[in-house]
């Protein structure tokens, strides 16, 4: 049974134009506690605020830190839905076994979505381009220095009004530079595991390019060569005989969308592979003028068109910095199976209620 205490001050909800990303935060979160003595236990909905944890938690001295990224989205007849919940489940269980975590039990994720969702509905966004951001998030709270799994655990949900990830909305090309000094991941990490650590090892080489006026950073394995990731997105490439995303290596996060839009491809009959790719091969077949289109996936940019590589002092430019045929044709009909525009063939949304 979830408790419900809920606020006596609601705040305003911020226009649509100033949403940006994970900015605004709604009225309320979810909680549930865990410890190996009494299991789940202590499940609330509370007013948004500051958490007390000990200063000798687990999660901020040895890293055992996940979350998720969803979206809940308003449908036409002014109901909510949310986009693949029990993939984003199913990822977290995966990943918490990965950190040494409990997961939470899919009827207590799910449970807590719902209440949540529905106690804060006003927040969900109706507006083209918007949506309501859902965080899930498992944590270590036990106090103790030792290096060892705490026994004891937080699993908890933000919510947050979104507008376009990126400050181009969708409606140009991002530029990427691809990091050949640093690395995100390797075989054998945390690569494939939504952990906060891989967040924390990218973020020198994002604030770098950034400041050299790039967009996002195009991360590379181990041995500076095989193309893994763009640091909020999986990536595709267009050539002009086959559509390639870098295949699951166990140091490439294996996103939601990533396998919708590989789903919609296979089922319009298009030629879709999943293997390594390496800078080398896209640098030549770019030359080659073989390289069409290039996109990243993921929840916050769902389909972004990448208008530019830059790479080792090389400029890789993509369909005249101009956003693709299939980018395009993918957002819509993504983004129109959110919203309840287009036929949901895959029954990839699920409404609240029904959680």
């Amino acid at each position: 049974m979830i408790e419900k205490e809920l606020t006596s001050r609601f705040k305003t909800l911020p226009p649509s134009t100033d949403l940006g990303f994970g900015k605004h935060f709604s009225d309320h979160w979810f909680y549930s506690k865990y410890s190996t003595a009494q299991g789940w236990f202590e499940s609330k909905i509370i007013p948004y605020g500051p958490m007390m944890i000990d200063p000798a938690a687990s999660v901020l001295h040895y890293g055992q830190a996940l979350f998720e990224g969803m979206k809940a989205f308003r449908q036409p007849d002014g109901s909510i839905s949310i986009f693949r919940p029990h993939f984003n489940w199913q990822r977290m269980a995966e990943g918490a076994s990965r950190l040494c975590l409990e997961p939470p039990p899919e009827e207590l994720f799910m449970k807590g979505l719902k209440e949540l969702l529905t106690v804060d509905s006003r927040w969900v966004p109706s507006e083209e381009n918007c949506a309501l951001y859902v965080r899930p998030t498992l944590i270590g709270t036990e106090g103790f220095l030792g290096v060892r799994p705490s026994q004891e655990m937080l699993f908890y949900i933000l919510l947050s009004p979104v507008g376009s990830y990126y400050a181009k909305g969708g409606s140009k090309p991002v530029r990427i530079w691809v990091e050949d000094k640093a690395i995100r991941a390797a075989p054998g990490g945390l690569g494939a595991t939504k952990a906060g650590a891989n967040y924390a090892a990218s973020l020198k080489s994002a604030l770098e390019a950034k400041q050299k006026g790039f967009d996002q950073v195009l991360w590379l394995d181990s041995k500076y060569e095989g193309i893994e990731e763009v640091g909020t997105m999986n990536v595709f490439f267009i050539f002009k005989n086959e559509i390639v995303t870098p295949e699951l290596n166990g140091s490439i996060l294996a996103g939601g969308v990533r396998d919708s839009v590989i789903q919609l491809l296979k089922s319009q009959g298009r030629k879709i592979i999943e293997r390594q790719i390496t800078i080398s091969e896209l640098v030549e077949r770019h030359d080659q003028g073989d390289l069409l289109e290039a996109f990243g996936t993921g929840t916050a940019a769902v389909i972004t068109a990448i208008g530019e590589f830059q790479y080792k002092g090389q400029s890789i430019l993509i369909n005249q910095n101009q956003v693709g045929p299939l980018s395009q044709e993918l957002l819509k009909t993504i983004s129109g199976i959110q919203r309840g525009l287009s036929p949901d063939l895959f029954s990839w949304m699920k409404p609240v209620q029904d959680l």
